[in-house]
């Protein structure tokens, strides 16, 4: 039994080296020579075009103008117009409430009776301050004669013609003339302080009727544009109190959005800036006469409202630090035929297209093409080049190249794996 391994050995150690000569002396495999073969890709030749940037987004709609009619007066309701209720449409200028005047209807007759009153008062002062000036006018010839008659009776009387007596007599009556004389002219310096008393007052009851008269124009509402009412606070046989919010509603005009666009998106839209263009300048003119901006639906794509861009609000968004852009629709309402097409309402939630400024002689590839910053172009002898470009923005598919291509480079647009610079490649043109 331990005889038979043994037995096996020589066979064994034999083939093996039987083996080890014939690869020891067999000849090394034939060299081939011969360049690898080309791989085909498809290119896209690079042609200067005219883009024009394209940017989409979505936003709320919401009344460009909205009426808060708030109660300036207090008093109960006592008319309501029959159209005052929430989704109606009201005309400009129509009355649509009414308070009870009554209060200050009378207020507006007790200050034009206090005026009234005012005014012949002002009548009395006149005519006694021309009675008085008529009297003073008297008393002063009075007081010359007087004087005059002193005079003599003084000379007569230090003559010794007429007694002493009849001077004492004649001096009282020249101290009473001056006295009359003093205090007539004492009443007419007084009349000017009277008659500023007077018109002061009066001046205070005109305010009085002019308030009175404002009140009694805001007793009664009326529209100030065309509206939709969306929230009545007021009925009939109810006191309102000055301060409080009766009637809501929007402005049927005109609609606005406010879209949020990122900054890099916006700055496509405005295009290049002039050179020696101020800031002044820029914010004079505006977005609006470089941007072109399409307003649909979002339940229904296929109605196509044409908008404007009307202002920048003056901050980024807080959050997304985007670019809010005022749009605004005229006529929401216009050719309106629910359901088939609804009216822009507020709180409808709307896309919109923005088309900036034309751009001419720039290049575009597809986003596939771009790698990381680079892009494969096909080089001199169809080899492959790995370039460096400078990108300004992606819009449908493609990017916008701005260094790095010329017209007439062959960019790759297939996935190469593994792209290395220098291999052949077999470049086909895809059909149009």
């Amino acid at each position: 039994m331990r005889l038979a391994p043994l037995l096996a050995l020589p066979p064994i150690a034999l083939g093996i080296a039987a083996a080890v000569w014939m690869i020891s002396s067999a000849p090394g495999p034939a060299r081939v020579e011969g360049a690898a073969p080309a791989l085909p890709v498809r290119v896209l030749t690079i042609t200067a075009e005219e883009i024009r940037p394209t940017v989409t987004a979505w936003g709320n709609l919401h009344a460009a103008e909205t009426w808060v009619a708030v109660a300036e007066v207090q008093g109960e309701v006592i008319w309501r117009h029959p159209d005052l209720e929430p989704g109606r449409l009201i005309p400009e200028g129509t009355e649509v409430l009414r308070i009870d005047p009554a209060d200050y209807e009378l207020a507006l007759a007790q200050s034009q009776a206090d005026l009234a009153a005012l005014e012949a008062e002002r009548a009395q002062l006149d005519a006694e301050a021309e009675n008085t000036a008529r009297i003073l006018a008297l008393e002063q010839d009075r007081l010359r004669l007087a004087e005059a008659d002193l005079e003599r009776t003084r000379r007569l009387a230090e003559q010794g013609t007429v007694p002493q007596a009849r001077a004492d007599e004649a001096e009282r009556a020249t101290l009473l003339a001056r006295r009359t004389v003093a205090e007539l002219e004492n009443s007419l310096a007084l009349n000017p302080s009277r008659a500023a008393r007077i018109t002061a007052q009066i001046a205070r009851s005109e305010a009085a009727i002019a308030r009175a008269r404002r009140s009694l124009e805001r007793t009664a509402l009326t529209t100030p544009f065309d509206l939709r009412v969306t929230e009545v606070n007021a009925e009939r046989f109810q006191t309102v109190a000055p301060g409080q919010v009766v009637i809501r509603a929007d402005g049927i005009a005109a609609a606005e959005v406010v879209a949020h666009l990122a900054i890099d998106s916006f700055r496509s839209l405005l295009g290049d800036t002039p050179v020696g263009t101020t800031l002044a300048e820029m914010m004079r003119e505006g977005p609006a006469a470089r941007i072109d901006v399409t307003l649909s639906p979002l339940s229904d794509p296929a109605q196509i409202w044409p908008a404007r861009v009307v202002r920048i609000e003056g901050a980024l968004d807080a959050r997304a630090r985007t670019v809010p852009v005022v749009v605004t629709v005229d006529d929401p309402y216009e050719g309106a035929d629910p359901p088939r097409r609804l009216p822009l309402v507020p709180n409808m939630q709307v896309g919109l297209t923005f088309q900036g400024t034309p751009l001419t002689g720039v290049m575009a590839i597809p986003e596939a093409a771009l790698h990381a910053g680079m892009v494969r172009v096909v080089g001199p002898d169809d080899l492959l080049e790995l370039r460096q470009v400078t990108t300004a923005f992606a819009q449908d598919g493609r990017v916008i190249i701005t260094e790095g291509l010329s017209p007439g480079d062959r960019v790759v647009i297939d996935d190469i794996v593994p792209a290395i610079p220098g291999m052949a490649l077999t470049p086909v043109e895809p059909p149009e």
